[in-house]
Order: C-alpha cells, then sequence, then structure tokens
C-alpha cells in the first residue's frame, strides 16, 4: 500500500476514533471509561518503549523510573495550594514548589522534559552498554528513582505519596495524546533518524560503517521513549488521583514490555492493539479471582488466577503468532515481495 493510499485509510480511522471517543462518553459508565483512559495511556507506554526497544534495538527496562518522574510532575505541579499543605503534613514541601499551581497541559510537557532531563543525564553513560548490561543498567536506574522518591520527604512526600491530584484525565487526553505519539513515531520512522534507528537494531558495526553516530542516535532514541514515559506517567497521575513510589516496581515495566512484545517489536500497529486488548482482559478476567456461582455448583474464588489464565492466554498467542498479533502471513510476504 503507497502513501496516496493510506491516508484515507488513516484518516477514515481518525474519525471512527474521534466518535467512537464520543459514543463511549456518552453511553458508557464510569468504569468502562477508565478501562479505556487507561488503554489510551498504555499505547503511549507501550509505543515509547517499542522505539528503543523494538525500532532501535537496544534493552531498556527503565520505563517505570520515567514515568514515576512524570507522574510526580504533574502532581506536584497541579495540585492545589491548600492540597499541598494537607498532603505535606509531616514535612513541608520544599518553598519552591509550595505556591506552584499550573495547568494541565504545561505540566505535561513539563514531565516529558525532566524525564528527558534525567533519563540523557543519568542515561547516556549507560547506553554505550548492549543487551543485558544495558537491561541491567537501565533497571538499577529505575530503581534508584523509586527509592530517592520514597526517601525525599519535602519534595515527593515520601512513601505517603501525593492524594487529591486533579483528575484532568479523560477520554480525549489519554487518547489524544496516544494518537500524537502514533503519529509522531510514524513520522520519525519514515524519515532518516527512522532507517537509521533500525539499521543499528538490524547490525551496529555494519551503522558505524556507514557512518550513522551511534551514540547520538542512541541518545535521540533514547530521549523520545522518555519524554513520552513521562507524559503516559503524568496522564496516569491525572486519572488516578493518588500516587505512591510502590506504583512504579519493577513490574509496571514489565507489562509494558509484554505489550510490545505480544505487539510484535518494531510494529506500530501491533502495539496499539495488543495494549488495548491487555488492558481490557486484564480487567474482564478479574472475576476468576471471586467466587463464581454456576447455578448447580459454587466454585470458590482463587487469588491470582486472573493473572494464571492471562498468562496461559499470552503464552499460546506467543506461540501462534511469535512476531506479533498483526504479522503477516508468508504468502502475503512474498506478494509484498514480488510487487
Amino acid at each position: 500500500m503507497n502513501e496516496k493510499s493510506k491516508t484515507p485509510v488513516t484518516l477514515i480511522i481518525l474519525a471512527l476514533t474521534i466518535v467512537g471517543l464520543y459514543l463511549a462518553n456518552r453511553f458508557l459508565d464510569a468504569y468502562q471509561i477508565r478501562i479505556i483512559n487507561l488503554s489510551g495511556i498504555y499505547v503511549t507506554l507501550g509505543l515509547s518503549m517499542n522505539l528503543i526497544n523494538g525500532m532501535t534495538g537496544m534493552f531498556s527496562l527503565g520505563h517505570a523510573g520515567f514515568m514515576a518522574i512524570g507522574a510526580y510532575t504533574v502532581g506536584i505541579l497541579t495540585m492545589p495550594v491548600t492540597m499541598k499543605e494537607m498532603n505535606f503534613f509531616m514535612q513541608p514541601i520544599v518553598p519552591f514548589l509550595a505556591d506552584v499551581e499550573w495547568g494541565f497541559l504545561p505540566s505535561l510537557f513539563a514531565a516529558g522534559l525532566i524525564s528527558v532531563l534525567l533519563g540523557v543525564l543519568i542515561g547516556a553513560p549507560v547506553l554505550r552498554l548492549t543487551d543485558d548490561y544495558l537491561a541491567i543498567a537501565t533497571l538499577g536506574f529505575a530503581e534508584i528513582i523509586r527509592v530517592v522518591f520514597t526517601n525525599t520527604q519535602s519534595l515527593t512526600n515520601g512513601a505517603l505519596g501525593l492524594k487529591g491530584i486533579p483528575n484532568y484525565t479523560n477520554t480525549w487526553w489519554s487518547w489524544g495524546v496516544a494518537l500524537i505519539t502514533i503519529w509522531f513515531i510514524s513520522f520519525l520512522m519514515k524519515g532518516t533518524y527512522g532507517k537509521a534507528f533500525l539499521a543499528i537494531r538490524e547490525d551496529e558495526v555494519a551503522a558505524r560503517a556507514m557512518g550513522i553516530s551511534l551514540f547520538k542516535h542512541k541518545v535521540m532514541s533514547f530521549a523520545f521513549g522518555c519524554f513520552f514515559a513521562g507524559v503516559a506517567g503524568g496522564l496516569m497521575a491525572g486519572l488516578l488521583g493518588t500516587i505512591d513510589p510502590n506504583m512504579f516496581r519493577i513490574t509496571l515495566t514489565f507489562n509494558i514490555l509484554l505489550i510490545v512484545v505480544l505487539g510484535g517489536l518494531g510494529k506500530i500497529g501491533g502495539t496499539v492493539v495488543s495494549a488495548v486488548i491487555v488492558t481490557v482482559m486484564m480487567e474482564v478476567l478479574r472475576f476468576l479471582d471471586e467466587a463464581i456461582d454456576l447455578g448447580f455448583v459454587r466454585l470458590k474464588g482463587i487469588p491470582g488466577m486472573r493473572m494464571v489464565v492471562f498468562s496461559i492466554i499470552l503464552i499460546l498467542v506467543v506461540i501462534v503468532r511469535e512476531k506479533g498479533l498483526l504479522q503477516r502471513t508468508k504468502g502475503r510476504e512474498l506478494t509484498y515481495a514480488k510487487n
């Protein structure tokens, strides 16, 4: 499919998404709307990690840390002054943040930029590492961020977290950012930088021989991923209204990595579909943790059974569709190759 034929399809999908969000706001309840919001946030998170891991070939596990930075930035900047006083009752907040109260949009930008700044300053030295070493280093960075946030009482309120964050996030914010992320990464990967990212993923030695600066492009990919992870963290804070350091453990990064792998490394459409499916299925299967009444027999609920069934489904999907949910069949690949 060439670019001219893709444009009408893209516009149709965009129009259907807008109509779908409008109808969802009109007819769905608050719980269902929250699932839709979470789906949009996880689309942004999945794409930001896919840019780093799937399209540039780095193995980063630091997304939970970048999300934490974004979430706390939005929480502190948007929270009313009176609410800050109620939160920071054990130790007053630092003076330069006590009277700050920003709008949601500038706070999201600040969340993304601060995530980029800290991510590049701390992450750039370790980007010269590869494979498992990079994964361990970025994982350590995320854990350092969580521990620091737990112990900086006057800045983040420590282990108590932040409560009473204004609930600005709605379907338009969550999916608006998701659509912008889809457009930006699609645009980026069509250009010279995107081709350089893919060249690094395929073979670093060959990419260096072609004159591609490995460090420059790795830092650039990492920075873009940090930005969108920070923005997604800010959206999460605006959706939940309360955050604490324990929300941003390594399991959160693994959930995002699951979306990337299930959707297919380097695949934008697959990541979008995977993010929605994983988010919805995690809620649909929640009944497995509770007692089930079949009429003739009553089954006791087993805590954690939801995750067991969900894991089995994912294993089967990965075995059957090992290249992602939207992989092409061999016949189609041959057809595209001939064309």
